[in-house]
């Protein structure tokens, strides 16, 4: 009787510990599939990790310094200048949010924004004394290559390159071709070139920008490449 009941109470226990191994291993399995079900929240790209998001904060950032300007120093259109700049601002707001970029990101706000300022300050530092060494021995041979007069080594003359190693990106303002600077008056005449594309396109300067250049969206969809917000090798010339 003694061996019968001990045989009992083993086969008692092995079912009990296959029972709570089947149940463990379909809870494993209900946990499992719970985590496979639930969807992974979409990443945000930042400056740094896109182009197009680099260009977009560049635009926005741009944007913003003018705004900042504006009221450092108002005069009687300051005001209509700056709602104009808002409008545009919350227009790349939703371009970037379009293309799963950091919303309201500028390029102030993002270290690949402060190195693309760096390389513009650098660059115009560094083309300004390049170029007034080539202008200098060039300039004459230049001109008359290019139809232009204007005296070598001096100011921006017509045909002559100007703004070098500035990079270029859209002001988001809709309208005719046209463009933007903080170097040129309203009604000069500049020609950007990308050198990725070889697209160009000739634009009278119609507003003031935080940039050598800032082109509107018809004009600038004249020279972009397909996905990109930002022209970093341009060639612009001052030809009227």
């Amino acid at each position: 009787m003694s061996r019968k009941r001990t045989v009992s109470t083993k086969k008692k226990v092995a079912l009990l510990v296959t029972a709570a191994a089947v149940a463990g291993g379909g809870a494993f399995a209900l946990a499992a599939t719970s985590n496979a079900a639930q969807p992974e929240a979409p990443r945000t790209l930042s400056a740094a990790d896109s182009t197009v998001c680099q260009g977009l904060a560049t635009a926005l950032g741009n944007n913003q310094k003018f705004i900042d300007g504006q009221r450092a120093a108002p005069d009687a259109l300051s005001e209509a200048r700056i709602a104009n700049r808002e409008a545009v601002i919350e227009e790349i707001k939703r371009k970037q949010a379009a293309s799963g970029c950091t919303v309201g990101e500028s390029a102030q706000d993002s270290q690949a924004g402060q190195q693309v300022q760096n390389g513009q300050q650098a660059g115009r530092q560094n083309g300004q004394e390049a170029g007034q060494q080539a202008g200098q021995q060039n300039g004459q041979q230049a001109g008359q290559q290019d139809g232009a007069a204007g005296n070598a080594g001096g100011d921006a003359a017509s045909g002559q390159q100007v703004c070098q190693g500035s990079t270029v990106t859209l002001s988001g303002e809709g309208g005719a071709p046209a463009a933007s600077s903080n170097q040129f008056p309203a009604g000069t005449t500049l020609k950007v070139t990308n050198l990725d594309n070889n697209k160009s396109t000739t634009v009278k300067v119609t507003s003031v920008s935080g940039s050598c250049v800032l082109l509107n969206d018809a004009a600038f969809e004249e020279v972009r490449e397909p996905g990109k917000f930002l022209i970093r090798r341009a060639v612009i010339e001052k030809v009227g």
